[in-house]
């Protein structure tokens, strides 16, 4: 049997410290780049393997954090981007990502519940914010660290760390876009009211037609789903629009059916395939920023409270004016 190797046999390979391979293998936050690179090749030349269950032991840290996987409309899924985000800067300040699924918040908070007696995750990400969330309300309740993709939505919700994309202002340069190609009837197909994220996407292009003197007037409500899209464009070309801002890229596939003139939020592969012209989420950037602030939480240093990306615009096909 081969003999096994230790975190001294890792030190003197990297010739450093047997505190700074620890720190490599716990609090990478801590550690140089360089040094954690030749850490991690020593590691990864001698075979050295980290028993979890002991370090667990040793630190009350289970180095895992759990988000909830989402669910997919019309096959399209805009979170399959910021899960592999988030895995790829879990994995480079020293976490692994835990997934899970929940249809609610009540059977969310049921599943994070089980999570923590079974797999003590240090922390949560929360997706899919939204008015009255009592997900964010549960975990602050209990002192447990969280951070969520999505701000919280009104005065009276918990505070929390939190990273966020601008929907308004990615709405607000879809609407210019289409004012510079010509357009003055330009439609908004969204989702219901009370949408913390539908509203203010609506917001940024309402509030850029008022900046260009005209009537916010032509806007519709769907449920997210392209069949809604379509019927929804189909009733604001009757009234007169001539391009439409979509809240999604689900719901812009659906009005592509009505017109051409079509600007999609979210940038999804289905986007790209078909040449829409879309809104473009920093999603690598949000999960890297998630990662940041909860593992700044987690060990205890300063954090900033949220932050609040810009998404961009790609013009795939110019909408006729």
């Amino acid at each position: 049997m081969a003999e096994k190797v230790t975190i001294a046999d890792v030190a003197r390979h990297a010739n450093v410290s047997r505190q700074t391979v620890s720190n490599v293998l716990n609090s990478p936050e801590v550690v140089k780049e360089e040094t954690r690179q030749r850490v991690l090749a020593a590691v990864e030349a001698l075979g050295y393997r980290v028993n979890a269950a002991a370090r667990q032991m040793r630190t009350g840290r289970s180095r895992l954090l759990a988000v909830r996987i989402e669910t997919t409309q019309d096959g399209i899924n805009v979170f399959d981007r910021f899960l592999h985000g988030l895995t790829e800067s879990a994995e480079r300040s020293g976490y692994r990502v835990l997934l899970y699924t929940a249809a609610d918040d009540h059977a969310e908070i049921a599943t994070i519940e089980q999570l923590l007696g079974e797999f003590e995750p240090d922390g949560f990400v929360l997706t899919s914010t939204h008015h009255g969330d009592a997900r964010a309300t549960w975990l602050a309740g209990r002192g447990l660290p969280f951070v969520s993709f999505g701000r919280p939505w009104g005065a009276s919700e918990v505070a929390h760390p939190w990273v966020d994309v601008d929907g308004a202002a990615g709405t607000e340069a879809a609407t210019r876009h289409l004012l510079g190609l010509g357009h003055r009837r330009i439609g908004f197909v969204g989702w219901e009211t009370g949408s913390g994220v539908g509203d203010d996407r609506r917001s940024g292009w309402s509030r850029t037609l008022a900046a260009a003197g005209l009537d916010a007037d032509l806007a519709a409500e769907t449920d997210g789903s392209s069949a809604h899209g379509q019927a929804a464009a189909r009733e604001l070309v009757d009234r007169g629009a001539t391009a439409l801002v979509c809240v999604s890229d689900a719901v812009a596939l659906g009005a592509l059916q009505v017109t051409p003139d079509v600007v999609g939020f979210d940038d999804t592969p289905v986007a790209a395939a078909i040449g829409l012209t879309s809104l473009s989420q920093p999603l690598a950037e949000a999960a890297a920023r998630c990662v940041e602030l909860l593992a700044d939480r987690l060990a205890g240093r300063p954090t900033a409270t949220h932050a609040l990306l810009t998404p961009s615009l790609v013009i795939r096909k110019e909408p006729r004016s």
